[in-house]
């Protein structure tokens, strides 16, 4: 199997380590920084292309880990190819383009699959069974915590998109993935609270996100991009025959101040490719059986078009001090809340991924 890497930065070296492990499987990798391609494929023990279209010549599959704002036109090209394609988030850089691809991809019948890596999580898994299997009960509330460690670079906040679209779409897929329902109504706020470099860039540091579930549910997103202790992303549910977290654990960072703390705590999560590694290979080997045609996508691009649609939500909701409908959203939200100029793009792949 020729798998053709794109993009080949900080994830893109961890997609490619696990690839080129694979039996049977032929890498070859291409980056818009040729000298960065070709250190990455000697230490891979892969080709190098001279550019994409090499890369996606003869290729059974191509992984995308390419920059934001180059997605939606790596993903149109794989798919004009009838490439098998596995693409970070987000699907694209706004909502109107994010809808325009979806509506490709699914006419033309090619399996795409986002990088939604949560989904492929133990615990995750074993959370949502329980909520399709009515173990939970009625599902009452669902809280999501989502704390970095350190916040992105400077260089990197306004080309990001906002917090929301940026790190929350995460948690926005896990809601829906895990409850197998839809956002209706949300209400997001945020504040700067320690980084200016933020309000500089009409963003910021520290938020939260009441949703409205179509059947009921109430979830709650508590957010900052800075936790002194470490990277935590967990999940709480709280139904009618049991209370589950996902998440919690000696690497959980969050000091108890109980004289007899109920468990030990170890050194936090520093990042996302510590806490959800065995996530990042499990969603990888999962794309290889699609492509071997075992088993369909288990995140298509329309999950990641309703992802991109709670961002842009939430990010609206912020904006305008108000709650917003999903139903609501219009040609200007739809356009406005994420939109940043051409000229202020680039860079490596979402730092919060």
């Amino acid at each position: 199997m020729k798998v053709a890497l794109i993009g080949t930065g900080r994830i893109g070296e961890v997609h490619g380590q696990l690839l080129g492990a694979q039996p049977g499987v032929q890498l070859i990798v291409s980056d818009a920084d040729p000298d960065r391609a070709r250190t990455s494929a000697a230490r891979l023990g892969a080709e190098t292309a001279a550019g994409v279209e090499e890369a996606f010549d003869g290729a059974d599959a191509a992984v995308i880990a390419a920059s934001t704002d180059a997605h939606a036109r790596l993903v149109s090209m794989a798919v004009d190819r009838g490439i098998p394609t596995f693409v970070e988030k987000p699907l694209a850089f706004d909502l109107p383009q994010t809808e325009a691809l979806v509506d490709k991809i699914e006419s033309s019948g090619v399996p795409v699959q986002v990088g939604f890596q949560r989904r492929f999580d133990a615990g995750y898994r074993e959370a949502r069974r329980m909520v399709e299997s009515g173990e939970l009960g009625v599902v009452y509330l669902v809280r999501l915590i989502a704390h970095d460690h350190q916040p992105p670079p400077d260089a990197y906040i306004p080309i990001s998109g906002g917090l929301f679209r940026d790190s929350s779409i995460h948690d926005f897929d896990s809601l829906r993935w895990l409850t197998g329902q839809e956002v209706e109504e949300l209400h997001a706020v945020g504040t700067v609270r320690a980084f200016p470099v933020f309000a500089r860039h009409h963003d910021v540091d520290t938020a939260a996100v009441v949703l409205r579930l179509r059947d009921g549910t109430i979830a709650l997103l508590g957010q900052t991009r800075h936790d002194p202790r470490g990277y935590d992303v967990r999940v709480e549910l709280i139904g009618s025959r049991d209370a589950v977290s996902v998440g919690l654990g000696p690497n959980t960072p969050l000091r108890p101040v109980e004289r007899e703390p109920a468990s030990a705590i170890g050194a936090g999560w520093t990042g996302f490719l510590g806490r959800f590694e065995a996530a990042y290979r499990a969603e990888l080997l999962a794309f290889l059986r699609v492509v071997a045609g075992e088993q369909e996508s288990e995140c298509t691009a329309r999950d990641a078009l309703e992802a991109m649609r709670i961002s842009v939500a939430a990010t609206r909701s912020r904006l305008d001090g108000r709650p917003v409908m999903l139903a609501d959203l219009g040609a200007r939200e739809q356009s406005a809340a994420v939109t940043v100029p051409a000229s202020e793009r680039g860079g490596e792949e979402a730092v919060g991924t």
